[in-house]
């Protein structure tokens, strides 16, 4: 199906993220009255009446800011109307016009794509008054919304669908079909979104040195080698406790719903600080969603010395023994050296992820075990594995038919996990097992 493409975009704070929740019927983008939330562009699949559109969230345009971000988030902003078929311009109706409405003004209508002029925090729509100075702003007649209460967004919306089918038809959308999900998860500042633009090749992501920089999870479609990945660059992840701003909290809320629908995890790791805590409580996010894993010891570049190259790895392997299934590659997001490596592993990642290993199979390597003779006895109880089959994928799982499985433990677990690993390659997934009674 074709969908057009509109782009919101107004200053700081106007309301542009709560437009679009309002709009979506969804709370995807982030809302806050602290100014500078939205920074990144986000896209929303929106409906009125049975007409489909695609809406993007932009940062707030500010002219000459004094934001560290402001330059990366106006360009980003006006990336968005580059790629739109139809701009809604959000202005505050309770402050009026000021000089970065004016400036952002002047632009669009430069621009050869339809402006609608649409003044938000307008509760009372019979007091219209306030929205004769919008005119001044020379993009036609305002349209008077209240993005918290739903005030005239219907009018609105009928109005900007008449004109999406005056336009000519939209391209049609991508089949994304059968897209690899991979969510970029980290602690701040491990170089995530400088990851996601190398793997991309665009400049989806802001990239700072500031932590905290990237606050929604942000998805991009990326064609490489005939196959299709959908990237998610996540806020960085850190402790609960340690979470302070409200902020940062939606920006953790949706980084899990991310590892959530993820398949594969690219574990980013700043290679210059070595293995943290917090690098440990990020793999075991995505261990407990059970995704499949690469890890990335990103500023490889940094590091110094093959001794202190050699600790690191080492470190690693110690600290990170809960996925020792998850292949490690030493990149530089920065300058580019090792990424193209990502896409073999996550592609090797996700195809054992997906394995399926027949029940014949399966019970030829249960033989071995019990030839092996190693079992385990609780009192009087012998375990004895009678029958062995795979019941799902994504990641794979197993159910083991025995006649006393109340007395496995996480010990006899690790042993048959690590056995079955030995005979099938089923490198970068976590597996399970289960155990039912079969006399």
């Amino acid at each position: 199906m074709t969908k057009h493409v509109i782009a919101v975009v107004g200053r700081p704070n106007v309301g542009k993220s709560t437009f679009v929740n309002r709009i979506t019927q969804h709370d995807d983008a982030i809302v806050d009255p602290i100014r500078g939330v939205t920074r990144d562009r986000s896209y929303h699949e929106a409906d009125w009446n049975g007409e489909p559109f695609i809406l993007i969230d932009t940062g707030g345009i500010e002219m000459g800011g004094d934001d560290a971000f402001q330059n990366s988030i106006t360009s980003q902003a006006f990336a968005a109307t580059e790629e739109a078929d139809l701009i809604i311009f959000l202005v505050d109706g309770k402050t009026g016009i000021n000089a970065d409405d004016e400036e952002v003004a002047r632009i669009l209508r430069r621009s050869k794509t339809p402006v609608v002029l649409t003044v938000n925090k307008i509760d009372n729509p019979a007091k219209t008054d306030a929205l004769w100075e919008f005119y001044n702003l020379g993009l036609g007649d305002p349209w008077a919304v209240s993005s918290l209460h739903g005030t005239g967004t219907g009018d609105l919306l009928d109005h900007i669908v008449t004109m999406l089918k005056e336009l000519p038809e939209a391209p049609a959308q991508e089949n994304t079909d059968g897209a690899i999900d991979i969510a970029i998860i980290g602690r701040p500042n491990a170089g995530k979104s400088s990851l996601t633009n190398a793997l991309s090749g665009q400049g989806r992501s802001i990239v700072s040195d500031v932590a905290g920089t990237t606050r929604d999870a942000i998805d991009t479609i990326v064609h490489h080698d005939d196959a299709i990945y959908r990237l998610v660059d996540t806020a960085g992840l850190r402790r609960k406790s340690q979470i302070d701003e409200s902020i940062e909290y939606y920006g953790f809320v949706r980084a899990m719903r991310a590892i959530d629908r993820a398949s594969v995890v690219l574990l980013v790791i700043d290679a210059t600080l070595g293995l943290t805590d917090q690098d440990q409580r990020v793999a075991g996010y995505a261990v407990e969603r059970g995704c499949a894993m690469v890890v990335l010891l990103n500023k490889w570049d940094l590091i110094k010395g093959p001794e202190r190259k050699a600790e690191i790895r080492d470190l690693i392997k110690d600290r990170l023994t809960f996925v020792g299934y998850a292949p490690v590659l030493a990149i530089s997001a920065l300058t580019g050296k090792n990424v193209v490596r990502i896409w073999g592993s996550v592609d090797q990642a996700y195809a054992h992820y997906s394995k399926t290993i027949s029940t014949s199979r399966l019970n030829a390597w249960l033989a071995e075990v019990r030839d092996f003779g190693h079992t385990i006895s609780k009192g009087k109880k012998i375990l004895r594995m009678k029958y062995m089959t795979q019941t799902s994928t994504c990641p794979p799982r197993f159910t083991v038919f025995a006649n006393h499985p109340e007395i496995v433990d996480d010990s006899f677990e690790r042993f048959l996990e690590n056995r079955l690993r030995g005979s099938f390659d089923l490198t970068g997934t976590p597996i399970s097992f289960s155990f039912k009674r079969k006399d």
